[in-house]
C-alpha cells in the first residue's frame, strides 16, 4: 500500500503534469514502477482506505493520474465499514490525463462528500456538475470517452479537482474549513512529520550508496 499524504502536504496543492501509459514512476519511498503498477496499487491503497477514488498526487505523485470505482452500493463514501470492497465493485476505472466537460450544468449539492486526505471530515452542499462527460486516456494508450451522472460524475469532479491542486472543501464557504480547524491543523502537523520521516529516509540511502 502507499501511505495517502494529508491535508498540508504541499504536494496536494501543485498542478498534476501529463503522464504517458509507457512512462516508468516513482512514488516517493518506493521502487521506480510502470504506470500499471503504480494504476493497481493506487486501487489496493483505495481498497484499504475504504474510499471511493483516489488521484496520484494523494500518494505524493503529481501526475495526471487517477482511479476510482463504483460499488453496488454507491450511496455512502464506505469508510469505516468491515465488507470486503473488491467483492462489491461494479466498474473500476483508471484514467490518464482526464478532462472533464460539463453535460448537465444543474449544480447538485446533495451528497455528502470526503476525502482520504482530509479522513473523518465529511460535508454536505459541494456543488458539482449533474453530469459530466471524461475524455481520458487508458492503461493501453487508447483514448477513451465516459459519460456519467450523479454518484459517478461528482467522483469523477472530485479526482480531477486534486489533479488540479483543489479540495473538496476548497468549493465550500471559508467558515466550513474554519469549522475544521483543529483537525485540520492537526493533519498539517502529521503532514510534515511524514515528510521529514521521507527526507529522513532519502538521506540514509544516499549514504549507505555513496
Amino acid at each position: 500500500m502507499y501511505p495517502i499524504r494529508l491535508y498540508g502536504d504541499p504536494v496536494l496543492r501543485r498542478k498534476a503534469r501529463p503522464v504517458q501509459p509507457t512512462d516508468t514512476l516513482t512514488v516517493p519511498g518506493f521502487s521506480p514502477q510502470s504506470v500499471r503498477e503504480v494504476a493497481d496499487t493506487l486501487l489496493e491503497t483505495m481498497f484499504e482506505a475504504r474510499g471511493v477514488g483516489l488521484a496520484a498526487p494523494q500518494v505524493g505523485l503529481p501526475v495526471r493520474m487517477f482511479v476510482a470505482v463504483e460499488y453496488e452500493d454507491d450511496e455512502e463514501e464506505n469508510e469505516g465499514g468491515d465488507a470486503p470492497l473488491r467483492s462489491r465493485v461494479l466498474r473500476d476505472f483508471v484514467m490518464l490525463n482526464p478532462v472533464i466537460s460539463v453535460t448537465d450544468k444543474k449544480k447538485d449539492r446533495s451528497y455528502q462528500e470526503g476525502c482520504l486526505s482530509i479522513p473523518g471530515i465529511y460535508e454536505e452542499g459541494v456543488p458539482r456538475a449533474r453530469a459530466v462527460q471524461v475524455r481520458y486516456t487508458d492503461l493501453d494508450g487508447q483514448q477513451r470517452t465516459l459519460e456519467e451522472g450523479d454518484y459517478l460524475a461528482r467522483v469523477f469532479q472530485h479526482e480531477v479537482d486534486h489533479l488540479d491542486g483543489v479540495f473538496f472543501l476548497d468549493r465550500l464557504p471559508p467558515e466550513v474549513t474554519e469549522d475544521h480547524r483543529r483537525e485540520l491543523a492537526r493533519m498539517q502537523r502529521q503532514a510534515k512529520a511524514y515528510l521529514n520521516d521521507l527526507a529522513g529516509a532519502e538521506k540514509l540511502r544516499r549514504e549507505q550508496e555513496a
